[in-house]
């Protein structure tokens, strides 16, 4: 079982997949109904995929939009932020990297995402593709 906060771009990339569970934001998807991975989140969080996932430009069905983030809720692990200190390009994205600080103080927390460059360079910054990397080699 592995922890891990999961960037809204992973969803989004996850969502916009015509093979769903056949890409790597996919399968990271898939991890979380299986309970490979635990979500870990806060209410901002979830606004944020909220306000993201229901942009016009993507057009998702609003009750998969919900069945998705209700599985996260369920699933997952509600957690406070811990203040980084570090600055970041998009400062929205400061909320992912200090939840997950928050919850690394219990338990080994990645944060997957998309967009590694947007966050500190830190072992536990990961791109979905290295988490199913460290899942199927059991690190």
């Amino acid at each position: 079982m592995y922890y891990a906060v999961i960037d809204t771009n992973v969803l989004v990339s996850a969502l916009l997949s015509a093979s769903f569970f056949k890409s790597a934001p996919g399968k990271i998807v898939s991890h979380i109904i299986t309970g490979e991975i635990i979500p870990v989140y806060n209410e901002e969080i979830l606004t944020e995929y909220y306000d993201v996932l229901k942009r016009d430009k993507f057009h998702f069905p609003t009750d998969r939009i919900e069945q998705l983030i209700e599985e996260i809720k369920k699933r997952g692990i509600h957690e406070i932020r811990l203040a980084s200190g570090e600055l970041f390009p998009d400062p929205d994205d400061a909320v992912f990297f200090e939840v997950v600080l928050a919850h690394r103080t219990q338990e080994y927390t990645y944060l997957v995402t998309g967009n590694t460059r947007h966050f500190p360079i830190k072992p536990f910054v990961v791109t979905p593709r290295q988490m199913l990397e460290i899942i199927e080699n059991g690190y």
